[in-house]
């Protein structure tokens, strides 16, 4: 299960926009470890989002998945991974007050072994991206 890491929350004082670190494998392909996130704290959250949550059982743990669907009680949200677990399926739905923010935004670092330029360059160019919300991924993930 994606969490991250624990000077987001530190860090983030009455802010708009924050940032995050992933760590874990279940929103594989849209994110992966490692990746760095821009969080809108407060946003609308509408089906298909990507949020940053706090995990029910152990509120001290922040996650990060999809909004799959509203239902009563909060909304269903699941991993982009269906492997990975750790989502609705584990817990139920996720109350409105857990949901931080939105992530509008991907940062992928480089790694050691992007070395030669054409690594480079194909690097620089999918670096940083905007997290969209996936419409009919939020249809294909109410169906599991």
């Amino acid at each position: 299960m994606p969490e991250l890491s624990q000077e987001t929350e530190r860090g983030r004082v009455a802010a708009l926009f924050g940032l995050a670190e992933v760590t874990g494998p279940s929103m594989v392909p849209t994110l992966y470890h490692g990746d760095q996130l821009v969080v809108q704290y407060g946003a609308r959250v509408r089906p298909g989002d990507v949020v940053v949550l706090r995990h029910p059982f152990q509120q001290d743990l922040l996650v990060v998945k999809r909004a799959a669907e509203r239902r009563e009680g909060g909304w269903w949200v699941l991993g982009d991974n269906a492997y990975a677990g750790g989502d609705s399926t584990d817990y139920g739905t996720v109350p409105d007050e857990l949901i931080l923010g939105r992530v509008r935004l991907r940062y992928r670092p480089r790694t050691s072994a992007q070395r030669s330029p054409f690594a480079w360059v194909r690097w620089a160019f999918s670096a940083a991206r905007p997290v969209l919300s996936a419409r009919s991924a939020s249809r294909r993930l109410r169906a599991r």
